[in-house]
């Protein structure tokens, strides 16, 4: 069988507001089962595929200061996935390989493997699944954000907001470890339940149902905070530099209540970042991907000896992938979003 037919979601137009499923097209076409001789490339057979909330910003009009390249209408969605080779013509994977990377949303993708953005798996007794949060690019990303970026001490208070997600439920976690005082904040009682007895938060809140942040940071913080890992941006990061402490630090990570908005909220209590020396600092996981071994090493025995507690918010087939990524923005998502396309 020379060709199979590859099922896709492809983007429609450009993304302006919330993005909708109405953006997003199934289409279904045809893919050689064979790879030109020469051509140091990569069939793979997608297994699963991450959603992400920085996928947002590649659905507008391209934009000089995007992060990320904006996708290009009428094909298909790109995003982090785990895939198995079918055929190789590059030297580092054979048939039956398998790796987590950049991917289109289709059953089958040729791809050009590049450092830093493709990643042979090793590690196969976890879940392949996993791949697409806990070991893959949002575990790297609450590593490196909380480790190298937050500088933190045992002992020292931590805030992170949008803390149910896949990036904030590991911070959490990671920081306790560390022996600091951990709160986050989620958009649900049952997330904020999941924050306190399923991920060992000391303390959690629902801001959906707090009049007024800033007293609600304070409630939580009585002696101020240390480390704030952001996910939110606006009104959050307002209230959180009244809250933060002398040579606190702030990682910025995401800002996901600004994603959709035509004219960005601002910042109004940026003078507290003079006096009370605070750093901000963003920061992007591609930076940091030199230590992903590192981070293999550290988190890989945490999962076996039962030490991370992990949630994913797994849709079954690729159908179902629009309905998934456009729940992100609306906080449907409990844990890391997944959508599987097979198994195997």
């Amino acid at each position: 069988m020379s060709t199979v037919t590859n099922k896709q979601v492809i983007l429609r137009d450009y993304v302006s507001g919330f993005p909708k499923e109405s953006d997003f097209d199934i289409t279904t076409t045809t893919v050689e089962l064979k790879l030109p001789e020469g051509s140091n490339s990569l069939l793979v057979k997608n297994l699963y595929l991450s959603c992400d909330p920085y996928m947002r910003s590649r659905m507008g009009k391209p934009a000089a200061s995007g992060i990320a390249q904006a996708y290009t209408p009428g094909k298909p969605v790109l995003g982090f996935g785990v895939s198995r080779v079918v055929e190789s013509t590059h030297p580092d994977y054979k048939e039956g390989d398998l790796m987590w990377g950049i991917v289109g949303w289709e059953e089958y993708s040729v791809v050009t493997p590049i450092p830093d953005m493709h990643f042979k798996i090793q590690n196969t007794d976890v879940p392949l699944s996993y791949y697409t949060g806990l070991l893959g690019m949002p575990g790297m990303t609450a590593y490196a954000g909380f480790y190298e970026v937050c500088s933190p001490k045992k002992g020292e208070t931590v805030y992170v907001s949008a803390a149910s997600g896949a990036v904030g439920q590991l911070v959490g976690q990671f920081a306790k470890m560390m022996g600091c005082y951990v709160v986050g904040s989620a958009g649900s009682k049952e997330k904020v339940d999941l924050l306190k007895n399923k991920f060992g938060f000391d303390d959690a809140f629902n801001y959906k149902e707090e009049q007024d942040l800033t007293a609600a940071l304070k409630r939580c913080f009585p002696k101020g905070i240390d480390i704030y890992f952001e996910n939110v941006g606006g009104k959050m990061l307002d209230a959180v530099l009244l809250n933060m402490n002398t040579h606190g630090r702030i990682a910025v990570c995401g800002m996901i209540s600004q994603y959709n908005l035509e004219n960005h909220e601002g910042v109004h209590n940026l003078s507290t970042i003079i006096y009370k020396r605070i750093r901000i600092q963003g920061f992007a996981v591609f930076d940091y991907y030199d230590k992903y071994s590192k981070f293999l090493e550290f988190v890989i025995p945490c999962i076996k000896e039962g030490k991370i507690a992990y949630m994913e918010d797994v849709a079954e087939g690729l159908e179902k992938g629009p309905e998934a990524l456009v729940g992100l923005f609306h906080g449907k998502n409990v844990g890391k979003q997944v959508v599987v396309i097979a198994r195997e």
